[in-house]
Parts: C-alpha cells; structure tokens; sequence
C-alpha cells in the first residue's frame, strides 16, 4: 500500500492527543517517551508536543524512559535496593492529573529484552513502580484527569513480529500496521473514533443492562465459569472524565469489558497467545481456578515468570478483567502477532489476572475497600491481560434464574445493534 508516511505520522500524533489523551486546554500532559536512536519515535515526540499546545495544554512534559537501563539495573543492581522508586516523578504525574491533566504514553520495546531475567527480581520491580504509581490510578477510576497508551515502531520490536519482510522495510511495515489498527489511515480519523466509540459504547450498555450473574465460555483447552461483580457495567469506547470529558486509555481498542466477581470463577482456561510480562514470553500455557483463585497452571515457556507474577500479592492470582473481542476485529484480520498486549487483547477474547477497574462497578470508585472487595472487587498492583478467543471460542450468559442465552459463538457476537 502507498500512503504519505509523515502525513499519516501527523495524524497518528494528533489523534493520540485529541483523542486518545483528550489533553484539555490549559492544562498540563506528561509525555511518557522511550530512549530511542530512532529517528521517527523522535519526529513523532516533536507532532505530539505540537499538537498538545495546538489543542491548549498550558505545559508539555516529556518524560524520556529508557528501557535498558531496566536491563542493567536488573543485571548490576545490589540485593534489596529494587524496591527503591523515584517517587518525585509518581508524585509529580499525580499532581498533575489531580489538576485535571494527561499522560501519554508511548510503548516501543524489545519484546524479548528481559528474557532470562530473574524472574523474582523482575517481579520486585514491577511491583514497586505498580505501588508508586497507585494513587494516580485511583484517580483516573474516579474520573479524575485522562491518560493514554499507545505503540510506535522500532527496529527490534519489527524484526520480532515481521521476521519474513526484509530487515530494511520492517519499521515502516510495523508502523502501517499501527496506523491500520489505529484508524488512522482514513480521510478523518477524529470522525472513525466518533463512530468507533459510539458502536462500542452501545454493545457495552446491552451487557450491562443484562445483568448476567456469570459467563460460561467453552473452546478447546477452555471450560470456564466467571461469575461477573455486583452491579457491574461493561464499559467500552472509551472511558469519561467526571466533567463529561471522553477519552481513550488504549489506542487502538476493540474490547468491551467488565468486572469479574473475585471469588466466583471456576474451570480451566488455555491462552490462545503468547502474553509478554515485563519483556518476558510466557507461552502455551493454561491456568485453572477455584472459588476464583488460581490453584494450578502449566505452561511451555515461561512459566517461573507467570508464577511469580501470581505472588505478587494476594489479588495477583484472581481476576480482575473480562474482555470480549468479535474474532472478526480488524485487528485479528492482520492476522499478525505483535507480541505487545496492547495490540493483541484486541484482536481476542482475553481476560487479567489482578487489579479490576474501579468504574466497572457501579459506585466502585467511591467504596471503601471491604465493601468493594465483598462485592467482588478485586485489588492488586498487577494487571495481566492474557489472551484466549478464538475463532472457536463459545460464550454464553448465565441469568440470576439459571437460565443462559448465547452472547458469542464462533467468536463472534449473537446479536446486532
């Protein structure tokens, strides 16, 4: 396909800030950038800065991160000091967005970078910058402030998902698939968002207006039962600031999700796709449950890396997300593994092991933490998508009398809106 690259690139920045970050004028966003020779991700950073003062951000803060010195700290870094956070710039984002202000963060990674990694240590520091960072997730569930996540392409994440396209073509190739997954690669892709959100938006009020006590989904490898929260709402097309004010915390997003109950899931799940935890494969694995908590898991790779994940805390081996994804995404007809949650939830079914959203139950936000956990909240400093539709996969919807009704066969939705 021929298209204007730097047009397309302008686009993609703008959508990311309009849309995605939604940044409000007079307000501040941090930009959340990777250390990269790369000279598009840098001309990329330069759009995103345009464009933010352009839609009226008072400030643009662009953070540089650089994900090999996660390597070398790992590698070098004395016993006991992972725990140690820079908590000045956790402070500072949180000050930010309790002003109403944005993050955008910008993801292009080495999916392999931390393979070999001791797993334990990997689960440290994960676990320190998941607590440093707490309190500003707590805001956004509350509608405070507005953040965003998305890809940009560089060479090592390109030769891992494109290996057969000749090495000198895999960046572009990778960024026109993120400009496609995107919906950036239309006449107004502002506009695509629009309708977009609006068609997730309306599946997502169905669901919640069904009130299914549990969904059963049935696949090869998979016999599961996930009873869903108390009062919960399925959200999808983006999430809304408490002033009204829509944006979208991943780009690009297929899913309609909610809130799994945390002690009401049964039966054995088998992944459908490798999931990258911390620049680390976990592949060919499956995961079994009782009263909701994680009692058994296998897998073919990885696995020391999935178990210490699940003991992260409490939480970390109970559910936190449910994901529905039609197989017919336009992501999943790439049919291209990106090697990147981000990308791959949407082309799938998935579900998180970990933290639940506090808005996908009704007055979840604003609960204490026993009332939300008896509801069926679940808490944890960890949220772990894992991938598992299919185009087999079968999903039905259990009532409060017991009686169920088909919600997806095939991997695909029953009924039309």
């Amino acid at each position: 396909m021929s298209f204007d690259f730097e047009a397309t690139l302008q686009k993609y920045a703008d959508v990311l800030v309009r849309v995605g970050a939604n940044v409000e004028p007079g307000k501040k966003i941090v930009l959340n950038v990777p250390v990269t020779t790369e000279p598009i991700i840098r001309k990329l950073v330069h759009y995103f800065i345009a464009s933010a003062y352009d839609a009226g951000a008072s400030q643009v803060i662009t953070d540089w991160a650089d994900e090999y010195e996660t390597k070398i700290r790992l590698e070098h870094a004395a016993d006991g000091t992972l725990e140690e956070v820079d908590t000045w710039a956790a402070q500072r984002l949180e000050d930010i967005v309790r002003d109403g202000g944005s993050l955008l963060a910008l993801r292009a990674v080495d999916p392999d970078l931390l393979e070999g990694q001791d797993a334990d240590k990997v689960a440290t520091l994960r676990a320190a910058g998941a607590k440093a960072r707490k309190p500003t997730r707590k805001l956004w569930n509350q509608g405070i402030g507005t953040w965003s996540l998305a890809a940009g392409s560089i060479q090592a994440w390109a030769n891992k998902v494109l290996p057969d396209v000749p090495e000198s073509e895999r960046v572009v190739k990778l960024w026109e698939l993120i400009f496609r997954a995107s919906r950036i690669m239309v006449d107004d892709p502002v506009a695509e968002w629009k309708r977009h959100s609006n068609a997730l938006v309306a599946r997502a009020e169905y669901l919640t207006a069904k009130q299914y006590q549990s969904l059963h989904y049935s696949a090869p490898g998979t016999d599961l039962t996930v009873g869903l929260a108390d009062n919960h709402i399925w959200l999808g097309g983006g999430d809304k600031t408490q002033d009204g004010r829509l944006y979208m915390p991943n780009i690009p997003t297929e899913e309609v999700f909610t809130m799994p109950h945390r002690a009401r899931v049964e039966g054995t799940v088998t992944a459908t796709k490798p999931l990258i935890y911390s620049s680390t494969m976990i592949d060919d694995f499956s995961i079994t449950f009782k009263d909701g908590k994680v009692v058994d898991l296998k897998a073919g790779k990885g696995e020391a890396t999935l178990r210490k994940m699940l003991e992260t805390d409490e939480g970390a081996s109970r559910l936190g997300e449910v994901a529905l994804v039609p197989n017919s995404s336009p992501i999943s007809q790439m049919n291209v593994l990106f090697y990147t949650t981000l990308f791959d939830e949407n082309a799938s079914c998935h579900l998180a092991l970990g933290a639940a959203y506090h808005n996908t139950m009704k007055n979840g936000p604003f609960m204490s933490e026993e009332d939300y956990e008896a509801a069926g909240g679940n808490s944890s400093l960890v949220h772990t998508d894992f991938m598992m539709g299919s185009g087999e996969m079968n999903i039905d919807g259990i009532k409060a009398d017991g009686s169920q009704e088909p919600v997806m066969r095939n991997g695909e939705w029953v009924f039309d809106l």
